[in-house]
């Protein structure tokens, strides 16, 4: 077919590459090797855009290989960085993003659970602050952009492409997003507590007929009941979710931290014959809407 007769589907990439998997508190080592230890981070790629969603410590890496664009003349970098929120798994890779020191570059940060009274400026400067880190917040400041808005609300962040977003039912508040480009649509609800029995009709709306949902699966549903209140779900819940909201594959993702390849192979095996095709997370995954 000629180049000028493709689709607009085939034009337009829409792509989500996992940079860290694992919830809490970083895990590496050979016992977490194949699924991987780092902190929440994804990629997402819609047309020309990057999002990034979360900056845990999966996130240096990433910053690697867009440095590596930079330096080899792929021009300056824009995107958009979404925290679900900003405990310290799902920052504390941010002062190690190399991109965002280089002020040729161009990041807005997007944060939808602080509240009125606080800013996410004001929370990466404390995590930018001696005696916690050496650098300071100023040398950022020339690529990043702090942008706030109140969970629940519709972002047009770019031509064509649509984020919406929901709260999530988590201490201290947190954020689930799910991007639209093109006809296609990609959730991502970590970092939330369901309530056994009962769906949270807020999720179930936002993630209605998506094609693909990124769920916090930190536990099986037996582990869950001793971890009532810390605001995290279980694989099971996922696909509960995913067949009440008739989403199209389910990835479980923020492992626990003690949860070794072994155990995320069970979980993997016994997902897959609850709900067909059915993924966990590991790094380096790229999928492909």
């Amino acid at each position: 077919m000629p180049e000028g007769e493709r689709s607009v589907a085939e034009q337009s990439e829409f792509t989500v590459t996992f940079w860290g998997v694992r919830g809490s508190i970083a895990s590496p080592g050979p016992a977490t090797a194949r699924y991987g230890g780092n902190t929440p981070c994804l990629e997402v790629r819609c047309a020309d855009h990057l999002i990034i969603l979360d900056a845990g410590t999966g996130i240096r890496a990433l910053g690697e290989v867009l440095e590596e664009r930079v330096v080899k003349g792929e021009g300056a970098l824009k995107g958009d960085l979404f925290l679900t929120h900003t405990h310290y798994d799902h920052i504390s890779g941010l002062p190690f993003f190399a991109p965002i020191y280089d002020k040729r570059n161009c990041f807005r940060m997007w944060e939808g659970h602080l509240g009125p009274d606080r800013t996410l400026e004001q929370i990466i400067r404390q995590l930018m602050s001696e005696p916690l880190f050496p650098v300071p917040l100023n040398l950022i400041a020339g690529s990043c952009r702090f942008t706030k808005f109140q969970a629940g609300e519709t972002l047009d962040i770019h031509p064509g492409i649509i984020v919406r977003t929901a709260p999530l039912n988590h201490p201290n508040g947190a954020t689930g997003y799910r991007i639209e480009q093109g006809g296609r649509s990609f959730c991502y609800i970590t970092d939330t507590e369901h309530v056994p029995g009962r769906r949270d009709e807020r999720i179930v709306e936002l993630v209605r007929n998506a094609d693909i949902m990124v769920y916090d699966a930190t536990y099986s549903d037996a582990e869950y009941e001793s971890h009532r209140g810390w605001g995290h779900s279980t694989w099971q819940e996922a696909l509960r979710l995913a067949d009440a909201a008739g989403v199209g594959q389910v990835v479980l993702f923020h492992h626990d931290p003690s949860h070794n390849d072994t155990i995320m192979d069970r979980v993997a095996d016994e997902a897959c014959r609850v709900r067909t095709g059915t993924l966990v997370a590991a790094e380096g995954m790229v999928l492909t809407l």
